[in-house]
């Protein structure tokens, strides 16, 4: 089954992929829930995308925002709401306006910006910070986390309000371990956008064992690219690729 750039043919992975498509031109908000390196992003995108909406996909690492910097980068701030402030700054979720705001790893953010997501989540109301005025937006919500969030519940550091509205279409994308029978097909569908990419025919595939060997999606395909990169492509060496990078990365 295929989902823009998502692909397995796994029953669980499958499952998932038939949510998706179904909630996909709603306004739900969505839960995305896995490891890190199963395609929670990729998923977003592609929920996006067959979405019909015209607005622009906007993604934002949670993580990667220092605590007092993530109100202002979601909501904006107007000119002299603080020392520094010289001009207008758009917010994410404005910029996001009729498309999709997805929030990786939502469990990073504080209290206190978890609440004003909650506000806005519930009425669709956005201030701006040095601003009185409420704006509606209308963006669409999409998250993401590899944490157990009723974990982060119990210990005080997410709000139980904002899981109970976050988590009304919960998406759990499996692991790799979990989807042992996709391993195959990933590598030759990996192997041979490299090999197009290297402008060589697609190579004869060789079955090899790889029964036992798991790691993340994405690290997959690097390991596949990390690989074919290095070796000394010719055509008298190309029919066995795949047979090359089974037994450099396994």
């Amino acid at each position: 089954m295929t989902f823009d750039n998502l692909l397995g043919k796994d029953s669980q992975f499958a499952t998932v992929i038939r949510a998706a498509r179904l909630i996909a031109k709603t306004d739900v908000t969505v839960l995305i829930l896995g490891e890190s390196g199963t395609g929670k992003e990729l998923l977003a995108q592609a929920i996006h995308q067959h979405s019909g909406k015209q607005g622009s996909f906007i993604a934002v690492n949670c993580a990667a925002l220092p605590e007092t910097l993530a109100e202002l980068e979601l909501f904006g701030h107007r000119k002299g709401a603080f020392t520094g402030a010289i001009e207008h700054q758009q917010g994410r979720i404005q910029a996001a306006k009729n498309g999709t705001l997805f929030l990786d790893e939502i469990g990073e953010l504080s209290l206190n910006v978890q609440a004003k997501l909650l506000r806005f989540l519930e009425n669709g109301e956005c201030q701006m910070l040095g601003s009185t005025k409420m704006e509606i937006v209308n963006t669409r919500i999409l998250v993401a986390t590899n944490r157990n969030l009723e974990t982060e519940i119990q210990q005080q550091k997410f709000r139980t309000d904002l899981y109970y509205r976050l988590n009304i279409v919960p998406l759990e994308l499996p692991s790799l371990q979990q989807r042992e029978s996709d391993i195959e097909m990933l590598v030759h569908e990996f192997t041979n956008q490299l090999a197009k990419n290297y402008n060589l025919s697609p190579p004869i595939y060789s079955k090899a064992t790889i029964k036992g060997w798991f790691i993340k999606c994405c690290s997959l395909y690097w390991y596949v690219r990390k690989h074919c990169r290095s070796f000394n492509f010719n055509h008298s060496k190309i029919t066995n690729l795949y047979g090359y990078i089974y037994s450099a990365i396994i």
